[in-house]
């Protein structure tokens, strides 16, 4: 994937009381694009994101450059079959996106989950509209147990697990104590 841009989708409209300039795509998601959507790339060779913040800003950018791939990939393993990659990379294509506003960040929620709350302003018939969120991530080790990775949990998705077994985020806690709590 090359794509060449001037300054990242995720820093577009930084706040006003910013006072570092905005980064180049190149140095800010391109390194994460391009580390989990080329398949040439082993896992292991993947540069990973450092919070739940840098994963949700990253997955705006995909959006916005149209990567349906990085979306799936980030979303959490056992909700990725079920992503509608088509419908993803369908609204993507047809939102005028607008700028990023990210609202609050709360980096730690228990053992493994951080929740971000943003805004993403986008242009429509009607204006300016922005679709606010609240999401949540979760981290999850590695088979080998050693390394952690960021995946967004969608809400969206509808898994059929019961309180009483086992996260699907492989935790090892029941889903009710784990990612139960943030799922509907």
């Amino acid at each position: 994937m090359s794509i060449s841009l001037q300054s990242c989708p995720c820093q577009i409209n930084p706040p006003l009381t910013s006072t570092s300039s905005v980064l180049a795509y190149q140095d800010c998601c391109q390194p994460y694009h391009e580390g989990v959507v080329d398949s040439h790339v082993s896992h292991a060779d993947t540069v990973r994101v450092d919070s739940a913040e840098r994963l949700m800003r990253s997955r705006y950018s995909a959006f916005v450059l149209v990567i349906p791939e990085y979306i799936v990939k980030t979303t959490l393993p056992a909700q990725q079959s079920l992503l509608d990659v088509q419908a993803i990379e369908a609204w993507a294509k047809e939102t005028k996106w607008a700028g990023l506003e990210v609202v609050k960040h709360t980096p730690k929620l228990g053992k493994r989950h951080a929740q971000v709350e943003f805004k993403a302003s986008f242009n429509s018939a009607d204006g300016l509209q922005a679709h606010h969120e609240l999401s949540t991530f979760v981290t999850v080790k590695d088979k080998a147990g050693n390394e952690k990775r960021w995946y967004f949990l969608d809400p969206t998705v509808s898994i059929s697990v019961t309180q009483k077994q086992p996260c699907i985020c492989g935790s090892g806690e029941k889903f009710k104590r784990c990612c139960g709590v943030y799922l509907p």
